[in-house]
């Protein structure tokens, strides 16, 4: 289904793997219907963003509510996150040595380069940040928190962990952001996408300036017994990316080098 945010691709059972369990991908698609700026949800509002029917969802919602996870709320016939949710991604957050190993050093890049600097991981078709510090020299209008999605296919994180996919599993992925975005100049953007897929193959990095007078710069970490994290650093200017790119890449590039190697001397 076109509003769907079950990811097909991740739901197809791999050869030699256990069928998965559609009655629990279905309560965790409802789960993540809930994002910053929609606190507050109806059964029909999660039917639409999910692609799930009006009776499945109603039949989720009540047993995510019975565990704790959903709070009904009365008076509006809507749903909110429990407290639970908020308790698993601290877990997520406290567990990660990738994070504890790489926030020191994106505060002490940040501060001495006042840049911005941040750390994500892809989810579905879009990148989600772990840490964000920002020290810019000029007012940024953007907040970037953790947990923040941003799309995949117009940033430097996405395009980044692009780079970082087998050929096939690429394909797949452009093929789901190319329906996602049919009508919206796709043509124009996978030839971006391309060009900054190269650039991390030959350069380490990519380049991407998605936000007006934003420029950015990523590029991925693989650190063993983790997904791939993507390290990224930004600058609010009104310069074009090309004259700001060799200051903003020797940072980051040194600050990826400093984690991987701490990364692997403590696994």
């Amino acid at each position: 289904m076109a509003n769907s945010i079950i990811d097909s691709e991740r739901i197809k059972p791999g050869k030699g793997k256990a069928t998965p369990n559609r009655s629990l991908e279905r309560g965790v698609a409802v789960l993540r219907a809930f994002r910053a700026g929609s606190s507050v949800l109806g059964n029909s509002e999660i039917a639409e963003r999910t692609g799930l029917s009006r009776s499945t969802v109603s039949r989720l919602t009540q047993s995510l509510v019975e565990t704790g996870m959903l709070e009904y709320i009365a008076g509006s016939r809507a749903y909110r996150l429990g407290v639970p949710v908020l308790c698993m991604a601290h877990a997520m957050r406290d567990s990660s040595q990738v994070l504890k190993v790489a926030a020191p050093m994106m505060v002490e890049v940040a501060m001495r380069h006042r840049i911005n600097v941040g750390l994500a991981v892809a989810e579905a078709d879009e990148m989600i940040y772990l840490e964000s510090f920002r020290y810019n020299r000029r007012q940024s209008l953007r907040t970037v928190v953790s947990g923040q999605r941003i799309p995949m296919a117009l940033t430097s994180l996405g395009r980044a962990h692009l780079a970082t996919l087998p050929p096939e599993a690429f394909s797949a992925r452009m093929r789901a952001l190319a329906d996602k975005n049919r009508g919206r100049g796709w043509g124009e953007l996978r030839r971006d996408i391309e060009v900054a897929v190269a650039s991390v193959q030959a350069k380490g990095y990519c380049v991407a300036s998605w936000q007006p007078q934003v420029v950015a710069m990523a590029t991925p970490l693989r650190c063993a017994g983790y997904a791939v994290h993507v390290l990224n650093v930004s600058i609010s200017t009104p310069l074009p990316a090309e004259a700001v790119e060799a200051g903003l890449a020797a940072p980051l590039m040194k600050l990826a080098a400093a984690i991987q190697a701490r990364m692997a001397r403590e696994t």
